[in-house]
């Protein structure tokens, strides 16, 4: 909005010609100056600055919103983009429909918890053919405490979705969906965000998991002596 030229403002054409004579343009320019370098710069009296600076902070200042409004917009933009559904009845119907598209969601407990393996069921669900309810995609599991479990991940699997684990060789494609990073330091967690980025949408990624940004911040801080 700082950029919104000063002629699409409604402001007095007398005075909307004089800003544009001094080469103030946008919104920014004019806000960027006190109301007495104004006055000395366009040459206008006070009352005249401060109604055309008044005017123009009330266009480009965002209209005021109550939580209960952006938690409203939240969750109808979360309904349009879609959901990737859990399978667990009550958290999906908390979260309106499972986890949301297009955005970070964050999970947190204590050690222990099952975290990870939320996530594992998180990487078969998007990886799972959209016959069977998933995304049919990729994942891209950042699996910085070494945690990953190929073994647990086909356990999972083959309890939770075994008309399709008991067919021959659907456990290896559902597995060879799921790539492994393990980045042991900040520096190395950048640089894998920066190769991944092309994968995202070649290789049709519909989910990425970083277990987790805590162990990750945590390490760095003991390698630095925090």
């Amino acid at each position: 909005m700082a950029n919104k030229l000063i002629n699409q403002m409604s402001l007095p054409k007398s005075i909307a010609n004089i800003f544009t004579a001094r080469n103030i343009i946008t919104a920014k320019d004019a806000l960027s100056l006190t109301e007495f370098e104004l006055m000395e710069l366009l040459d206008v009296g006070m009352a005249e600055v401060a109604s055309a600076m008044a005017h123009i902070s009330e266009v480009v200042c965002p209209p005021c919103q109550t939580a209960l409004l952006l938690m409203e917009q939240r969750v109808r933009n979360e309904s349009m983009a879609g959901h990737l559904p859990t399978r667990l009845k009550g958290l999906d119907e908390a979260l309106c429909g499972g986890i949301p598209f297009g955005v970070l969601t964050e999970l947190v407990g204590p050690p222990g918890i099952g975290k990870t393996q939320f996530c594992l069921k998180l990487s078969l669900l998007a990886s799972l053919p959209a016959n069977f309810g998933g995304l049919d995609g990729r994942v891209i599991y950042i699996d910085v405490e070494s945690k990953f479990s190929s073994k647990r991940l086909i356990e999972i699997g083959t309890k939770s979705f075994p008309e399709i684990f008991h067919k021959k060789g659907m456990a290896q494609e559902m597995a060879g969906r799921i790539l492994i990073l393990r980045p042991t330091s900040l520096s190395e967690f950048a640089e894998s965000l920066h190769r991944i980025k092309v994968s995202l949408l070649q290789q049709q990624v519909k989910l990425l998991i970083i277990d987790s940004m805590a162990a990750l911040v945590l390490g760095s801080s003991v390698q630095l002596g925090w």
